[in-house]
């Protein structure tokens, strides 16, 4: 790679400070530590970036002997989204659980606890949460990510999440905006597209948005969506009527503008990473996410040339590339200052917590555990049973690596218990359960059932043979309940599968 100027002057320092990039292994390496010091202003992290608190400590302070001030970020939604916990599952319910149980004390509480533990890990940017309404029960990729249908909803509880989460000094980014969650494409595979007027964009979609800027939300992030009432011709990440006219003119937002992902097929498939990301910095954006699928120097390398490039012809005004690494810096300033300011873990009692508990470590749990709503009059589980996990393909969102579903926990609660998964790649789903399980009794868990027909179908046919099975949901409970007990979770995340298995079996743990 040709450099095409010194690394001291001030567009190359800018062209670095608006780079979101992320790297691969639990320890910083030396090309993005070098890149620091030469004026990288933020750090992406990810699953394969995390072992343990410890670790993670170790390596955000080993970032921060470089650049003080050098934004931390991660993509921690809680719920099915977790990076913190990728190996094991989330210590949160996720959005739609919170939704679901609609308190908004206790939406900010668990945003405040989990904000906590990423602020002692030493992330100070968390790019949640999601404020798009889930209007279309089929979308892909939002799902449990969102708070719900409902537009108010959304909206409080959006703002409740961004107050919670930077009440413990991390920044919250909303995304994805102006709103993902009408779509039936993943924008990880292709460009969606949403063709609502502009007054159904406004009742609904941006609702959320401007309740989040309300309440102080120190970064929005950017969809890879193409809205023609809006902009016919661009993407909202690339496109000035959505970022600076819409969000910055018209909602008077002055935080930071972040890119959702800019290897996501919705961007690079179409313009490339070095157009797209000159194109998002000229349209409004302030900061370019790259790193979940592309983490190398040479990735660092190619995007910042490519700002500079478009600079020195002219093509993108140096005065704004320098307004964007200014709102990073002062981003950046923000969370230095914010970290004197973190009251002690507990302090503040919220109210809709479990009595005693405040906002303290088992709050996601007690979140867990109000989301859950059983139906049916079927008996409890009180003996060894047999857990059929009906696994879809999971999005690059979610990720395949994070367990999800209640097998392990049965398990110990009812030792003698077996498990297995099931796909739509089996040729008889239902007879195979029924085999497998014998005389024990079947537990069956989904997740989307409404989106999947082949789960459907095999769902159908379990039941019809064995009627006392327990239908465990844990996505969206779009799908009338079945089975002798149905069990919806309203998400996938480690304490959603407790906090099901106490209601499948009765037992609290």
């Amino acid at each position: 790679m040709t450099t095409l100027v010194s690394t001291t002057d001030t567009v190359t320092r800018d062209a670095l400070a608006v780079l979101q990039p992320g790297f691969t292994g639990t320890t910083a390496p030396d090309w993005l530590l070098r890149r620091v010091g030469e004026g990288l202003a933020s750090v992406g992290l990810f699953g394969r970036n995390i072992d343990s608190p410890e670790q993670l400590a170790a390596l955000t302070a080993r970032l921060r002997s470089e650049r003080d001030d050098v934004l931390v970020a991660i993509d921690e939604e809680g719920g099915d989204v977790t990076r913190l916990e990728v190996r094991h599952g989330s210590s949160f319910p996720g959005n739609f659980a919170l939704g679901s149980v609609d308190d908004v004390h206790l939406t900010r509480a668990v945003a405040q606890e989990l904000g906590r533990r990423l602020a002692e890990c030493g992330v100070n940017l968390n790019w949640a949460p999601s404020a798009d309404v889930n209007s279309n029960p089929g979308n892909p990729v939002i799902g449990v990510r969102s708070f719900g249908a409902d537009t108010r909803l959304v909206a409080r509880h959006t703002a409740a999440y961004v107050e919670g989460l930077q009440a413990a000094g991390v920044a919250a980014c909303t995304k994805h905006f102006p709103g993902h969650g009408d779509t039936a494409v993943d924008s990880h595979h292709a460009l969606p597209r949403i063709d609502v007027d502009l007054d159904t964009l406004h009742a609904r979609e941006l609702l959320p948005f401007r309740a989040a800027i309300a309440a102080g939300s120190k970064s929005v992030m950017s969809a890879h969506i193409l809205l023609p009432a809006l902009d016919p011709d661009r993407p909202a990440t690339l496109s000035p009527q959505i970022l600076t006219g819409l969000l910055r003119q018209e909602l008077g937002y002055d935080g930071l503008i972040v890119t959702d992902g800019m290897e996501m097929d919705a961007i690079s498939k179409t313009y490339g990473i070095e157009r797209g990301s000159v194109l998002a910095i000229a349209a409004g954006a302030d900061a370019i996410c790259v790193g979940g699928g592309l983490a190398d120097e040479e990735t660092v390398l190619r995007l910042r040339d490519a700002l500079v490039a478009a600079v020195r012809s002219g093509e993108l005004p140096e005065e704004r590339l320098a307004d964007a690494a200014a709102r990073v810096r002062a981003l950046a300033s923000w969370t230095r200052g914010a970290r004197g300011d973190v009251p002690e873990p507990g302090a503040e009692v919220q109210e809709g917590t479990a009595p005693g508990t405040g906002v303290s470590s088992d709050i996601g749990l007690v979140a867990a555990r109000r989301a859950v709503r059983v139906t049916g009059s079927g008996d409890l589980l009180t003996e060894p049973g047999y857990v059929a996990e009906f696994g879809p393909v999971a999005n690059i969102a979610v990720g395949a690596e994070t367990p999800w579903g209640i097998a392990a926990e049965l398990g110990r609660v009812l030792p003698g218990t077996g498990a297995d998964t099931y796909t739509g790649a089996n040729t008889d789903p239902a007879a195979e359960i029924l085999a497998a399980a014998g005389e024990r009794r079947v537990v069956a868990v989904v997740r989307d059932v409404h989106r999947h027909a082949w789960m459907a179908d095999a769902l159908d046919a379990l039941l019809a043979a064995r009627p006392d099975t327990i239908v465990v949901e844990m996505g969206l409970p779009e799908s009338e309940p079945r089975g002798a007990l149905h069990v919806a979770t309203h998400g996938a995340s480690r304490v959603c599968g407790l906090a099901a298995v106490e209601a499948v079996t009765g037992t609290k743990g």
